[in-house]
């Protein structure tokens, strides 16, 4: 039995924590919408676009470690208020729209660095000081569904600054949105010494953490596969849009794709959470990256109409962010939570990389081939490869862990 079978989620941090998921995930997973005004505009080719949004998603990668380590140790408050501020600032070069370079420090480097101090790896370590073991998982699927929720948002959010203030004023008026992030953080102000679940082993250093944690199979697996979901999940946000247009499924059905995405990441995201409470993580995860592949099998040979784009981004947005309750929860399983800000922010550096190269080869391949049918074949294939990583990872403790519970 649960040593703390009814002890009430700490809502007030769940609800904060959430709402900064929306506006920290929300905005960047809308970025695709603005690709082709921009371009248009600019008279920039989309491997310009492309690039940046790779950039972004490495600075979010290469910035999660190291904001995690920084709220573990001095609190989440004060990275959550770095947040706010480098989105902003990116979003505002970037709406400038003057040259190539200010499109990649702005919408790439900065609003990289403001997702990477306000998203999951940030909030869901919050979350997990402050709830029971046996909420941890259900905690994080909230968590990651308030992203989700975000990204159902901003899509019709986007579409509509666009039409009616144009692609550059709209950026400002998210930017300014992002601004709440800070004013939302105080709830979360916490390190790794403080919650309820107070981080026991405090002699544990920071170099000892990842020694431990590189030298544990299962946690190696576990990065491996994250990588493809982040080259699966960015190359859509970022080039779907544009793969719609290029198949003659014009407005509305781009917006009605990414915003049910988004929706039904909601219901996703929350199942996930709740069945990592019931069943085996590992298979949990397997069973995801399977049926990505399979999913986008079928969208690919299966004629594409307006009616398959809703049924595949229905099927899509279930197992979309659905992969981070359980990632996130296997690390704490496996390391405890004293470094979990940092060892979880290096399993999503690797969902990172492979973002990178999912939005890169997107934009590369299209313009020199004209088609993104070869990155989509290449995310099937990597699907597979994921589900088979997963399956040898052990849902333990490490020997640290499982002595002091002895």
């Amino acid at each position: 039995m649960s040593a703390h079978p009814r002890q009430s989620l700490p809502w007030l941090i769940i609800v904060s924590g959430s709402l900064i998921a929306i506006l920290s995930v929300g905005p960047r997973s809308a970025m695709g919408f603005f690709q082709m005004p921009l371009l248009s505009e600019t008279g920039w080719d989309r491997t310009t676009f492309g690039l940046a949004m790779a950039i972004q998603n490495l600075a979010w990668g290469l910035g999660q470690p190291l904001f995690g380590a920084v709220a573990d140790k001095y609190g989440t408050g004060r990275v959550l208020v770095m947040s706010g501020l480098f989105y902003a600032a990116g979003l505002f070069l970037m709406s400038l729209g003057q040259s190539p370079v200010l499109l990649h420090i702005g919408g790439g480097v900065l609003v990289g660095l403001g997702v990477a101090a306000g998203s999951f790896g940030i909030i869901l370590s919050a979350f997990a000081r402050n709830v029971t073991p046996e909420q941890r998982s259900f905690a994080f699927g909230i968590g990651t569904a308030a992203g989700s929720a975000g990204m159902f948002l901003f899509a019709p959010i986007s579409q509509a600054l666009i039409a009616n203030v144009g692609w550059a004023d709209g950026l400002v008026w998210i930017g300014a949105m992002t601004l709440l992030i800070p004013v939302l953080a105080w709830p979360l102000r916490g390190n790794a010494q403080s919650g309820s679940q107070k981080a026991s082993d405090s002699s544990q250093t920071a170099s000892q953490a990842l020694a431990e944690a590189f030298g544990h199979r299962s946690y190696v697996l576990l990065t491996l596969g994250f990588f493809v979901c982040g080259f699966q999940v960015a190359f859509i946000t970022a080039h779907f849009p544009a793969y719609l247009n290029d198949r003659g499924i014009l407005a509305p059905w781009p917006v009605v794709a990414m915003a049910l995405i988004g929706f039904f990441n909601i219901i996703g995201s929350l199942g996930a959470g709740y069945l990592g409470q019931l069943y085996s993580k590992r298979y949990i995860l397997a069973f995801i990256y399977l049926t990505r592949s399979v999913a986008v099998t079928a969208f690919l040979l299966l004629p594409q109409t307006p009616a398959s784009v809703v049924i595949f981004s229905a099927v899509m947005g279930i197992l979309w962010l659905s992969t981070v309750p359980p990632t996130n929860a296997l690390v704490a399983i496996m390391f405890g939570t004293r470094h979990l800000g940092l060892l979880g922010g290096l399993v999503f550096l690797s969902h990172q990389v492979g973002s990178f190269l999912g939005v890169w080869m997107g934009g590369v391949l299209y313009d020199r081939l004209g088609s993104y049918d070869p990155v989509w074949w290449f995310g099937v294939g990597l699907g597979l490869l994921a589900a088979l990583v997963h399956l040898p990872i052990h849902e333990t403790g490490v020997a640290r862990l499982r002595a002091k519970a002895a």
